[in-house]
């Protein structure tokens, strides 16, 4: 999983699901959460860039607020 992360273009999101279906675990959407929310490389891996399939911003560990303001810039 952290080298999906490793591979988030600068510009771009992808979902947790988006992930799980890249490790070939299409039902580990949420194991995929949890694991990004345990990233002890918040700076280097990009994980403020991995979004809710509905769009949503959440599980970050630094607050919405935060992540909001990374994808932004």
């Amino acid at each position: 999983m952290w080298c999906c992360l490793s591979n988030i273009p600068y510009d771009e999101v992808v979902t947790y699901l988006d992930i799980a279906q890249m490790v070939n675990k299409p039902k580990g959407s949420l194991a995929v959460g949890g694991a990004n929310g345990r990233n002890p490389m918040s700076l280097i891996l990009p994980c403020n860039r991995v979004i809710g399939s509905n769009g949503s911003l959440t599980g970050y560990a630094g607050g919405i607020k935060r992540k909001l303001w990374l994808l932004t810039h």
